[in-house]
């Protein structure tokens, strides 16, 4: 099955960290993208740009209305994702705590539509 783990995060908070934090941060993530990419459950993974560069988009009357900016106003933004394969969801979720975002946030487990 594959699962979308989706990090949740204050977006804020990283450019206050001092560069030594966000240096062992990022190898946090390259060290836990390559455990997926070893246990062969990653299928893609990506940072996403801060949730100011959103826009939502929604039918009104048949007509697209945009608006710039995240559909929600929360503290904690998606930041980024990991798509993976795995025989199931305990098996995601086990890698979803191993997520370095847990840490710092919220990592959300849901399953891809098959």
């Amino acid at each position: 099955m594959q699962v979308m783990l989706l990090i949740h995060a204050d977006e804020s908070a990283w450019p206050r960290m001092p560069e030594a934090e966000r240096n062992a941060a990022m190898a946090a993530y390259g060290a836990y993208t390559e455990a997926l990419r070893a246990a062969g459950a990653l299928v893609n993974a990506n940072r996403l740009m801060p949730a100011g560069t959103a826009h939502t988009v929604r039918l009104v009357n048949g007509a697209p209305q945009v608006l710039d900016g995240p559909y929600a106003e929360t503290r904690e933004q998606l930041g980024g994702y990991y798509l993976i394969e795995v025989p199931d969801m305990a098996t995601a979720l086990r890698w979803a705590a191993r997520c370095p975002g847990a840490g710092h946030g919220v990592v959300e487990a849901r399953p891809v539509m098959a």
